[in-house]
């Protein structure tokens, strides 16, 4: 079973969401994303300052199997992108909930955050 911390939030689409602050979050793929996509050689990530919509696709990472798109969580602002990824987008792979966090956003429909997944129900979608 791949690794599903609770005290994160979940999509359908394989992305993890923390919250930082007030209408603050940091995304990233989650474990078992990273390990269907097999070894990680490299990531397109969102550029600063981009507004995002729900859903929309906002970068994509590609492995030696496939490209997997990632897509926004949340509506908002892209604050802070991880530039570690371009030279070592393997942190992915080794560490996906950590030094491989992807970007920070700044959400603006707060209320969003009711459509995404506790790791109870992220889990089961997994079985």
């Amino acid at each position: 079973m791949s690794n599903t911390p609770d005290e994160l939030r979940y999509t359908k689409e394989h992305e993890w969401v923390q919250e930082l602050g007030k209408n603050r979050l940091r995304i990233g793929i989650t474990d078992f994303a990273q390990s269907a996509l097999g070894d990680v050689v490299y990531i397109a990530l969102p550029k600063l300052n981009d507004e995002l919509k729900k859903d929309q696709v906002c970068g994509e990472v590609e492995s030696t199997k496939s490209v997997s798109e990632i897509y926004s969580p949340m509506t908002g602002r892209v604050l802070q992108v991880n530039e570690s990824l371009d030279q070592r987008p393997e942190l992915i792979n080794g560490d996906p909930y950590g030094e491989g966090w992807i970007f920070d956003m700044e959400i603006t429909e707060p209320q969003e955050m009711e459509s995404l997944l506790s790791a109870t129900l992220y889990r089961e979608l997994l079985s």
